[in-house]
Formats: structure tokens, C-alpha cells, sequence
């Protein structure tokens, strides 16, 4: 049986069972918070657990490496929406220890693609047409100095209102341990 087969027949039983019943929640959150986090397995049920947070109380949203690498990307789009639309009023941009995009390096992934079948040709036409390829697969070498640029990119964009706290935290993956990199209580 497929994974995808797997994953539909417990769903078929999760339906049929009611089992979603104690998931039913609004489409706002209800601490009013949004909260972009790494990708990482980790981090799926330890940083919700981490901040005392259960299903309806916040946003969620993710990115490889808690990056907001372009402000008039989807990211970006997608915490705007939280705060404009779904009535969050801070924004948490955490990053963790031990990330995989510290170590990401743009030309062993461009081989990993050739190697899984996209063409050299494709790749320059990529490069070309979107600006330096390398440069928006590489990885950061620092996790605080990470969660900091996006922190203000999100906190001095046009679009962002001024009076939504912006904060930047680091979690650590193996103890769900927060640190604090920027509050952004003190810069109202």
C-alpha cells in the first residue's frame, strides 16, 4: 500500500469517527498571533507545545529556515494576510538551533537537481530570468543574524502596520528552549 493509500484510508476512518471533533475551531486565531516557523519535523508538535499553544490559538506559517527572503513573496503575503484579514496582532518569526539551511549549499543542491533530471539549460534560463539562482538557495550562516533580517524586513515594510509587535525567537529542537533574539514590545 502507498503512502498516499495509507494516509486516505485512516483519514476515511478519521471522518467517519468524528475524530476531528475536538480540532473544531474558527478560521481566527484565537491568541490573535501569527507565527512563522522553520519547516523542520522537529519543530511540528515541539513548538507548539513549546509556547502553550493548541489547535485555533494561532497562525502557523512555514518556510525552510523561517526566512522571509523576498517582501512581496508569498510569505510575506501570507503574514499580511493574518494581520489584515484574520485578526492576528503580533507576528513571531522563530528560527532554531541546528537548522538545515545553515548548511545548505547552493551548488551541491543545483547538482542534486541535474542529478534528479532538471536540465543545465533550465537551470541558466532560472538564473537568468530570476536573478542569482545560487544566491536564493543558499543557506545563512547564522541563526540569530537569520531571524533578525526578517524580523526587520517584516517590521520596516511598507505594507505592515506600525504598532504590531514583530518578535524574533530561536527555539531549540531537542528541549523546545526559547530564546529571545528581538522583542518587539520595545520597538513600538
Amino acid at each position: 500500500m502507498s503512502l498516499l493509500n495509507e494516509i486516505l484510508s485512516f483519514n476515511q476512518s478519521f471522518v467517519e469517527e468524528k475524530q476531528y471533533e475536538p480540532y473544531i475551531t474558527t478560521k481566527y486565531p484565537n491568541k490573535r498571533v501569527v507565527v512563522l516557523s522553520c519547516m523542520d519535523t522537529r519543530l511540528v508538535e515541539l513548538l507548539p507545545k513549546a509556547m502553550n499553544l493548541r489547535n485555533g490559538d494561532v497562525k502557523i506559517v512555514k518556510s525552510a529556515g523561517a526566512i522571509v527572503n523576498h517582501p512581496f513573496g508569498g510569505i510575506m503575503r501570507s503574514l499580511l494576510v493574518a494581520v489584515y484579514e484574520l485578526q492576528a496582532d503580533e507576528v513571531y518569526i522563530i528560527g532554531h538551533y541546528d537548522c538545515g539551511m545553515s548548511a545548505v549549499d547552493p551548488d551541491v543542491m543545483i547538482g542534486h537537481m541535474l542529478e534528479r533530471g532538471i536540465k543545465q539549460e533550465t537551470i541558466d534560463t532560472v538564473n537568468y530570468s530570476a536573478g542569482d539562482l545560487r544566491d536564493w538557495l543558499r543557506g545563512f550562516g547564522d541563526i540569530a543574524t537569520s531571524v533578525l533580517k526578517s524580523v526587520e524586513l517584516v517590521r520596516q515594510h511598507p505594507l505592515m502596520p506600525k504598532g504590531v509587535p514583530v518578535h524574533g525567537l530561536i527555539i531549540d529542537p531537542g528541549t523546545g528552549r526559547l530564546d529571545v533574539v528581538s522583542d518587539g514590545n520595545q520597538h513600538l
